[in-house]
């Protein structure tokens, strides 16, 4: 049996438990701290992030109900629960920051990509499955549904490590980069994972 990564400590788990936590971690750098700006790379992030993680945490329940495979529904479940963990956190920050949830400038606006994504059938980002693939993801049984998972979210993690990284690259607030370079690390590292569960299965992932 794989060891499976410790995508993040206790205590990112911790981070979203109450509004007061996430509010010490947010403030973490002190008063000083410069509120980020609508348009920022923190926000953007932040905003993006939490809409990407939901699919994921949708897609993980999606397959641990259409699979009996242990390793598969274990780590669907703990890609449910630490991206559900993390978007609360995101989503806390621009509640403590009084920025909006939603932007009427393209997703990835913030990164000069707004125009890498079309947002047909629901793929608002890269990585991001499209409506027909969650759909026939809740068709598909067994096997069948294990491999098509494992390449959804391969897709879906190469998208948001290529997130993440740029807001370790552009974002300002401290444990906002802190959080994402932990999203890097523990995706890639996932990803890794996931191609050794695909060889298990006759399969590979859908591209490079």
């Amino acid at each position: 049996m794989r060891q499976f990564p410790l995508i993040v400590g206790a205590a990112v788990t911790a981070l979203v438990a109450t509004g007061a936590i996430t509010y010490a971690v947010a403030g973490d750098e002190g008063p000083s701290t410069v509120v980020p700006a609508a348009d920022s790379a923190d926000a953007g992030f932040a905003r993006d992030m939490a809409v990407h993680h939901q699919q994921a945490v949708e897609m993980s329940y999606v397959v641990r109900d259409r699979t009996d495979d242990e390793e598969v529904r274990r780590l669907a479940y703990d890609i449910a629960q630490t991206q559900a963990n993390q978007r609360g956190m995101m989503l806390g920050w621009l509640d403590l920051w009084e920025l909006p949830k939603v932007s009427a400038e393209p997703p990835m606006a913030w990164m000069g990509m707004g125009d890498s994504a079309s947002g047909e059938d629901g793929a608002l980002m890269p990585g991001m499955a499209t409506d027909a693939e969650m759909k026939r993801l809740g068709t598909l049984n067994g096997k069948q549904a294990e491999i098509f998972y494992l390449q959804l979210m391969t897709d879906h993690h190469k998208g948001g490590v290529h997130m993440a990284q740029g807001c370790v690259s552009a974002c300002e607030v401290g444990v906002e980069k802190r959080l994402a370079r932990g999203m890097v690390e523990a995706q890639e590292s996932e990803i890794a994972l996931m191609a050794g569960m695909l060889e298990d299965r006759g399969a590979a992932a859908r591209r490079p």
